[in-house]
């Protein structure tokens, strides 16, 4: 199932729980979570407003190992987000990238505020993993630079789910093979792609990052492993421009990237659900048809149509089985 929230739904229930309790005890959880990420939760009854939490969270690209934990642009970004409610410990716990010290009587006195600040603390994994695609957007080296373009690099947010990013001179490119285990997911999510494609092209949508798909691999992936260019759904791209990554949007920008692949499996669910509550609605007048001719009887004409009926009424569950 798709997942667009940035917060971990987990941690926001031990941490409201921690918020809540009436009664302070120790507390010691570790988690773990979609894509290799693990969290660890501890706090005192001692001190029941201090709550240290650690994350780990393998690199958002295989190429840029987390050595010495995590970049300092990424610590920036952490700092500015949290520094009113929490701080950094240096070095973090052992095993983890990253340790906050969490201090729940600097939360906001209302409900909802706190509500508010602890889903902020549980996004932590989404601000490290976009603020890495970020770094890497903005410092990809010229020294790569082939034929006009950097070398693609291989993102992993979704595992089994690749995708990739390419500097041009004016523009990056993020390139996505699509996989499906259905060859109708195939025909629902090539709708959507034509659909994105054409209203690239209309007058309301100039601004949009241009979209194009490709059944065959683009030539900016020429030279990349095979296993990465084979595929059923094809190839989507975006062009991303300068005026795409100015100020406030470049975070929106980045978040849609790393969640393309949901947002295709989430059109593709609803579409297919949407597509058999019609067929159901439909079988269900054919059935009614059926028993009105039935009750009535008649000639000749009313076996014709029920014979008529009962045909479309096989074609109908035919496809709906299937």
């Amino acid at each position: 199932m798709a997942c667009f929230k940035r917060a971990s739904p987990a941690l926001v229930a031990i941490l409201n729980k921690l918020d809540s309790a009436e009664k302070p005890t120790d507390t010691d959880h570790n988690l773990y979570e979609f894509g290799s990420v693990r969290y660890h939760v501890q706090a005192s009854a001692s001190d029941p407003e201090i709550i240290y939490l650690s994350i780990s969270t393998p690199p958002l690209s295989p190429e840029v190992l987390l050595r010495n934990g995590l970049p300092d642009c990424t610590l920036q970004d952490i700092r500015r987000g949290y520094c009113d409610i929490a701080d950094i410990v240096e070095p973090p716990k052992e095993g983890f990238v990253l340790t906050l010290r969490l201090d729940f009587a600097k939360l906001p006195h209302s409900r909802e505020d706190r509500i508010k600040a602890i889903s902020k603390i549980s996004s932590l994994q989404a601000v490290i993993l976009s603020s890495q695609l970020k770094d890497m957007l903005w410092n990809l080296g010229s020294q790569d630079m082939a034929y006009g373009m950097c070398k693609p690099i291989k993102l992993v947010y979704h595992p089994r789910e690749p995708f990739f990013v390419i500097r041009m001179p004016e523009k990056l490119k993020a390139i996505f093979p699509m996989r499906f285990k259905d060859n109708s997911d195939v025909i629902l999510a090539t709708s959507l792609f034509q659909e994105l494609m054409d209203m690239g092209h209309s007058a309301a949508f100039t601004k949009a990052p241009r979209c194009t798909w490709s059944p065959i691999p683009p030539p900016e992936l020429r030279g990349e492993p095979f296993e990465y260019l084979t595929t059923n759904g094809g190839f989507v791209s975006f062009d991303i421009l300068s005026h795409h990554v100015k100020g406030a949007k470049v975070d929106r920008t980045v978040w849609i990237l790393l969640n393309f692949y949901a947002h295709v499996k989430y059109y593709v669910k609803c579409t297919r659900g949407f597509i058999q509550i019609k067929m159901r609605q439909r079988l269900e007048s054919l059935v009614e048809v059926m028993q009105n001719a039935r009750i009535r009887g008649g000639g000749d004409d009313k076996k014709l149509q029920m014979i008529r009926v009962t045909r479309r009424m096989s074609i109908w569950i035919f496809v709906y089985v299937r």
